[in-house]
């Protein structure tokens, strides 16, 4: 892509005339590229090897490198390996190291090098339970990864990782695993220099001090509640690929609402466009021009029902759990949404492009050119949409009749949303009134409330302060175990396992035995076919209703998507790596050409990789 923009890329010229704390504002006059934007939604840590929220490990991201890493069409790239190999069956894995590569400090002092050994600890660091990393499942693809973290193996040295020299790291797995490599795209494979670690202890990532840096990235300044500065890291090893000098993040509570008119005012790079002013940014020949679709992504959204409500009395959880559990309460809620009313609040336009009927998204994995999708029993769920109001209905009266003296109507459904997304706040008020509308309010009482724009996933979600609840997933590596997780026992969304009438003679729920007997199924088209009749599954018994795929709304930016490095899992989208600042944003038009041509391209890129 860099080809067909060639013309329209620009660098946003900065003239610094004195100095300031931010490092590459000297007092010398320079030339940076500066992209600014606006957050609403703080985060609480920097500690990488502990979090899975995204705005955390979004800026991590930019800050440490992992082991490989991937191009603009989603072809893996060498990272902080130069190169690797694995056995015939894919348990054994060896990556040679790059030499040279620093660690340095939150001013930029190199402090050690990145070596193998940084790969075991950060790995340790995971796995150990008492650090409460919330990535630590993935983790545990490793030999007695599992047993570790359970306590059963105490001595780490039999754990499937191993520095066999400085440069060489050697992971050993349970079981074959073909698509290893993607799962080295996320956080909790991640380097850290152990004797930082060590020394810093709990303080490590609570500050850009208490951090080391091997990244394109360096965070110059960290101020909660006011500003996070990244800064280009002048001792990175790829830093000619690295072409924007600095990231500025202005935190505004309002974000969401104010930043179309920070962007119009030129105060920021980048803002997304809601819904209840995107009609006039059309109408608006100047503002046309800089307003475009967003790219879809592997991103899945759907509402989740909870199966263990930890709500406040006055919204009558008990009275809930008796619902939740009747299979055609819960199905007169997903015949029962009109996802297109919803998708509206985000697509006005389209919002059928946007709307997924199944969990894992279409285009993520195939068999033999198959979409994983178009699996059966999957693929009746894939290929019908699940609104339909009079079937709705009849689930209604049944599931009134069959309640009738063991729960009270109407039914207090405590709805939440994250008041920092002004279309999430307006998409609730929508599903309220049209749910209640089809459904009648002597059967529901939706409860609209509002959640925290910082903290909504710990405060909200994980709690399970929630009866009926928008939640999002995205996919972590290239198996479609990756999009069960969410349901799984100890996961923290609706809590399936908690469903009356779905436990199984071993103790387990009938959703994990069968997503169970799916990882443990090498042969791919059979595995895929058997993670297909567990997502059938969760569908059909309405534990949840799959609503959209990611990536939808409308924004203004200055940057250039096609750059970016591309990959459905791990923290690539977040990379601010490769990419440019244009001179002016994309029109809807011309993102429209440069992502045909960029489809073009990647599909040709992707042929020539796998001769």
């Amino acid at each position: 892509m860099r080809k067909l923009w060639l013309l329209l890329l620009a660098t946003v010229s900065v003239l610094v005339l004195a100095a300031c704390s931010d490092k590459g504002e000297e007092s010398s006059e320079k030339e940076v590229s500066e992209y600014r934007t606006v957050y609403s939604g703080e985060i609480k840590t920097l500690n990488y090897l502990k979090t899975s929220e995204t705005n955390e490990f979004a800026v991590a991201a930019n800050l440490v490198d992992g082991l490989i890493e991937y191009d603009q069409y989603g072809i893996v790239q060498p990272g902080l390996a130069e190169e690797w190999s694995s056995n015939d069956d894919a348990t054994i894995w060896t990556f040679k190291l790059r030499e040279g590569v620093k660690w340095v400090t939150h001013d930029g002092e190199e402090y050690a090098d990145v070596v193998a050994q940084d790969f075991v600890d950060g790995l340790n660091y995971v796995l150990d339970a008492k650090n409460e990393s919330s990535t630590a499942w993935i983790a545990t693809v490793v030999k007695n990864g599992d047993a570790f973290y359970n306590g059963e193996v105490t001595d780490f040295t039999e754990v499937g990782v191993k520095a066999l020299d400085d440069h060489t790291v050697e992971y050993t797995l349970d079981n074959p695993t073909p698509y290893f490599l993607s799962m080295l795209n996320y956080v909790c494979f991640f380097p850290v220099n152990g004797e930082f670690l060590a020394e810093k202890g709990e303080s490590f990532g609570t500050t850009n001090e208490n951090f080391l840096y091997n990244g394109s990235y360096i965070l110059d300044k960290f101020e909660p509640q006011n500003e996070r500065v990244l800064v280009k890291n002048d001792t990175y090893w790829d830093k000619e690929n690295v072409l924007i000098d600095r990231i500025r993040y202005k935190y505004n509570k309002e974000a969401g609402t104010v930043a179309p008119e920070l962007f119009l005012r030129g105060e920021v790079d980048a803002a997304s466009i809601p819904t209840s002013v995107i009609d006039e940014w059309f109408n608006d020949e100047e503002k046309k021009s800089q307003v475009r679709q967003s790219q879809n992504n592997f991103y899945t959204y759907f509402y989740a029902l909870n199966f263990d409500p930890q709500f406040d009395a006055e919204y009558e959880p008990e009275n809930w759990k008796v619902v939740v559990n009747n299979k055609n309460f819960r199905k007169s809620l997903y015949h029962g949404l009109d996802r297109v009313s919803a998708m509206l609040t985000t697509e006005p336009y389209n919002p059928n492009d946007m709307l997924s009927n199944t969990i894992t998204p279409k285009n993520f994995v195939d068999v033999e050119g198959v979409d994983y999708t178009q699996l059966a029993p999957l693929a009746d769920v894939t290929n019908t949409d699940s609104f339909n109001s009079d079937l709705a209905k009849e689930f209604k009266e049944t599931a009134m009749a069959e309640l009738d003296g063991k729960a009270t109507f109407p039914v207090k459904v405590l709805m939440p949303y994250n008041s920092g997304s002004p279309d999430w706040a307006n998409r609730a008020q929508v599903v309220e009134q049209q749910l209640e509308g089809l459904l009648g309010t002597d059967y529901i009482d939706v409860i609209v409330e509002a959640g925290p724009s910082t903290g909504f996933l710990g405060e909200v979600r994980r709690p399970g302060k929630f009866a009926l609840l928008e939640v999002n997933w995205g996919p972590d590596y290239a198996d479609p175990a990756s999009y069960t997780d969410p349901f799984t026992e100890g996961g923290s969304y609706n809590k399936p396992e908690f469903a009356e009438g779905y436990k199984d003679s071993n103790g387990k729920s009938t959703y994990q035995n069968m997503v169970d007997a799916a990882k443990s199924e090498m042969d791919l088209a059979k595995r895929y076919e058997l993670f297909a009749k567990a997502e059938s599954f969760l569908i059909e018994e309405a534990f949840v209703i799959p609503y959209a795929v990611g990536g939808t709304g409308y924004i203004a930016s200055k940057l250039n998507p096609f750059e970016a490095q591309y990959s459905p899992f791990g923290v690539t989208a977040e990379k601010f790596k490769g990419q440019n600042l244009l001179d002016k944003p994309m029109s809807n038009d011309e993102f429209k050409e440069a992502q045909a041509a960029w489809e073009q391209e990647r599909a040709e890129a992707l042929a020539n990789a796998e001769k």
